[in-house]
């Protein structure tokens, strides 16, 4: 019997040992200082400060993007420009970014690192909006169009890198506030720029004799949140280097994964999901780059009133954005949503140009849906495609997107050189009829294929719930050592016989016996 309590200990030792493990010990060397809360990486108080650097990090890219669509007439009278080459700027800054969609993780994950990476990314927003202003004050177009493409350079691939110090420093619950922080300090930084840009104009033209001279030295201000960025960016790579010495953590990665060969593998859901994407954003940035103008001419707004009407779009989105995403989280219905927020924009673009309603209701609606579209649309990506092709969908989204804004801002401005306001809004709402279509589209194609896009979140969580116990069950086994299962597996008849003859004394040949070898001797020199 002492075999069999031998046999039954070393079984139940192993699961004891599962169940009580034992303590951590600590490494080698002294244990670390205490930190104070502020100062210890580790702690949510020191965090929140590397919040605030981050959300900040993109402020000056936004607000600066915008600088063309504040000073509109500005521009259009000092520059000598019409409004084709005009929208050029905004066409300009869009280029680079149908391909550096693809190239940004990359950089940041396998040549710059994402503190190097980041502080290249601000040096190229600010070096680009420094060459900006220096065209208006020298009155070269040509160099301020220089200055936007270096700009477009930095803006979008900064954003990935804000992301990924995001997902670096936040995990879990944490990283649905802190993305929706960022997103309204960005919209902030367009509201911003939007409403008091055109005081900065009208202050240094006091100053200075009034043209291309006032508009350079406004842009050469501007460009000073450019540089509070910058300095954002060395301070939150000092803070992530200090962290990972003291908590041993590695660098940050962005996660991505480009292979353009998915592109092909690609479902008929995502193709509509890139129709959607570019046709609703294409009747909603170029139209703020034109507002300015439309809303003094068509309603006789002053040139401050028109630019406040110009930006309710951002500051809508700055709250609502938050408070819209985690209404969709609980929800569900994502194709829904998205064709209620289609809908309303073509409302509010037919308002704008059917009516003479006071532009602030049709605007209102327009921020609502604008970040309501965000909400919804974005997220149906990871819902189409397998994880291991979520880096491919997103940079071809982005970069289709980025072309299609290059383009649309540049028919955008020969339309209206050509036709007026009239005709560009209705060229605006034949977009979203096309993103409206698509959208009808995803609704059937996703009905037939389950409905996967348009469950609703109890439905995806009790799916989710699902997919987890199955794949414990089916992983269970597996956590048994090869001496468990050996151990666990029915003798057979020879063996059970050669046990029992061990136990009487009875010499047992090796070969007949590989797992009681060991018994059968010890019995024998006893």
């Amino acid at each position: 019997m002492a075999e069999f309590e031998e046999e039954e200990r070393g079984l139940l030792g192993e699961d004891e040992d599962e169940e009580n493990p034992a303590p951590d010990t600590q490494g080698e060397g002294e244990p670390r200082t205490p930190l104070p809360a502020i100062c210890d990486p580790s702690h949510l108080l020191h965090r929140i400060v590397v919040l605030v650097f981050m959300c900040f990090l993109g402020f000056g890219s936004y607000f600066c993007y915008d600088n063309p669509a504040a000073l509109q007439s500005e521009f259009l009278q000092d520059m000598n420009l019409n409004t084709a080459e005009f929208m050029q700027l905004y066409a300009w800054y869009s280029w680079p970014n149908v391909i550096l969609c693809f190239l940004g993780g990359f950089l940041l994950d396998r040549v710059f690192g994402i503190r190097l990476g980041t502080i290249l990314f601000s040096l190229f927003v600010f070096g680009g909006q420094i060459i900006f202003a220096i065209g208006g004050l020298v009155k070269h177009f040509w160099l301020m169009e220089v200055g936007r493409f270096i700009f477009g350079i930095g803006g979008e691939s900064l954003a990935v890198a804000q992301n990924t110090y995001a997902v670096n420093w936040f995990k879990g619950k944490e990283l649905n506030l802190v993305f929706g922080l960022q997103l309204s300090m960005a919209r902030l930084g367009s509201t911003v720029n939007m409403n008091i840009m055109g005081s900065v104009y009208n202050k240094v033209g006091q100053s200075f004799a009034a043209g291309h001279t006032t508009l350079g030295v406004s842009l050469m201000i501007a460009a000073l949140t450019c540089l509070f960025s910058l300095m954002c960016a060395l301070v939150l790579g000092f803070l992530d280097k200090r962290a990972e010495k003291i908590l041993h953590k590695e660098q940050g990665k962005t996660g991505e994964v480009i292979k353009l060969t998915d592109v092909k593998d690609f479902p008929a859901c995502l193709w509509l999901i890139f129709i959607i994407c570019v046709g609703y954003y294409v009747a909603i940035f170029p139209f703020i780059g034109l507002g300015q103008v439309f809303f003094i001419e068509k309603f006789n707004f002053s040139p401050a009133n028109a630019r406040a009407v110009n930006s309710i779009v951002y500051i809508i989105s700055a709250p609502a954005s938050p408070v819209l995403g985690f209404v969709v989280d609980k929800v569900g219905r994502n194709v829904i949503w998205v064709m209620c927020a289609v809908v309303t924009t073509l409302a509010a673009h037919m308002m704008l140009a059917f009516t003479f309603w006071n532009p602030w209701i049709a605007m209102s609606l327009l921020g609502v849906s604008y970040s309501l579209l965000a909400c919804a649309l974005w997220p149906m990506v990871a819902f189409v495609v397998p994880e291991h092709q979520l880096g491919t969908a997103y940079g071809f989204m982005q970069s289709i997107q980025n072309l299609g804004l290059a383009l649309i801002a540049m028919a955008a401005g020969a339309i209206l050189d050509t036709r007026g306001y009239l005709v560009l809004e209705v060229f605006f709402c034949a977009c979203i009829c096309i993103a409206l279509m698509a959208a009808v589209m995803l609704y059937f194609v996703d009905y037939l294929k389950g409905g996967d896009l348009n469950r609703s979140a109890a439905d995806r969580a009790r799916l989710q719930k699902e997919a987890t116990s199955h794949s414990e069950i089916i992983r269970r086994p597996n956590k048994l050592t090869s001496g468990e299962s050996a151990r666990l597996t029915p003798m057979s008849a020879s063996r059970l016989r050669n046990r029992y003859l061990s136990r009487l004394g009875a010499q047992i040949p090796v070969h007949c016996s590989t797992h009681l070898s060991s018994l059968a001797h010890r019995s024998v020199l006893k």
